[in-house]
């Protein structure tokens, strides 16, 4: 039986399964009758199939499940490598020494130090730092193999090549788009992928009032966290807004928007932008500003 995920805003990551290791999405658990168990998940979820406006994900299939894997084990691999860099860094201060900011730092001066400081510094200590070093070393490999992975299904995908061509999107964030939503079809408009990615302000209103905080972190955090960076990556340069078809509102934007806020207003909109290149199959062009209105 295939199982399908009963969420209109894409709560799940559509996976492969039975119905006893579904898990009931937020958005259907108001159906939920009693305590929850299997039966009452299920039952629940049948209820929520029968409503009309109900949006279904469809499975992933095997290729996007692939992909969707390397990400995650790319993403836990530089986790690992941060905590790591981290725990040198913390034995180092605990012996009264810093070092300044930046991975490239650490690495430049780590053997100095240890050579200068070796009065200071125990034996015991210094292979616990050098052993740390090397699983430093061993975790840069890996991630480095995994990324040229990633990087070659995205030369061989149209999809990919095609999300490539939007200002800041690399061979990262079309290769975990296209593993997260496939073509796109999901969504109706490209607002509605911005919500899902989180990107949008949160929402409480009431007697007539419209309340918006920050935004809503929903859906996908680490395709969120690419869109951001982009984003901060093109506000580095704005020599180059001019070349970009939404130069313009970028300019004015800026006048008026927190950098911060601005980054997350300018990930949406490329967001908005690499769901309508997805779905409609047509490359980003800069000088067209109205073929790829979102």
């Amino acid at each position: 039986m295939r199982e399908s995920r009963t969420s209109g805003l894409m709560s799940g990551e559509g996976k492969r399964g039975d119905w006893s290791s579904l898990k009931l999405p937020r958005f259907s658990s108001t159906l939920l009758k009693g305590q929850k168990n299997d039966y009452n998940d299920a039952e629940a979820i049948a209820e929520a199939a029968l409503r009309p406006n109900l949006h279904f994900v469809r499975e992933k299939t095997q290729n996007e499940l692939d992909l969707q894997a390397c990400h995650r084990v790319r993403d836990r691999l530089v986790s690992r490598r941060t905590a790591t860099i981290n725990q040198i860094r913390a034995f180092l201060i605990e012996q009264g020494i810093a070092v300044r900011t930046g991975a490239r730092a650490l690495r430049n001066s780590l053997f100095e130090i240890l050579k200068n400081r070796a009065d200071e510094i125990s034996s015991r200590m210094s292979n616990l730092i050098v052993g740390l070093y090397e699983d430093w070393l061993w975790l840069d490999e890996r991630i480095e193999t995994i990324t040229g992975e990633i990087e070659e299904i995205s030369r061989q995908e149209a999809n990919c090549q095609r999300l490539m061509s939007i200002p800041g999107v690399g061979p990262l964030i079309s290769t975990g788009m296209v593993a997260a939503i496939g073509a796109g079809d999901a969504f109706e408009r490209g607002r509605d992928f911005g919500a899902w990615l989180g990107l949008v302000p949160r929402q409480y209103s009431t007697g007539g009032k419209t309340i918006l905080g920050r935004i809503s972190k929903h859906g996908s955090r680490h395709l969120r966290t690419l869109f951001i960076q982009a984003a901060k990556v093109i506000l580095m340069r704005p020599q180059n807004w001019e070349r970009y078809s939404f130069g313009p509102w970028l300019k004015a934007a800026a006048e008026r928007l927190h950098h911060n806020k601005l980054a997350t207003a300018l990930a949406n909109k490329l967001a908005r932008i690499a769901w309508s290149v997805l779905r409609y199959g047509k490359k980003f062009d800069s000088q067209d500003r109205e073929a790829l209105a979102v």
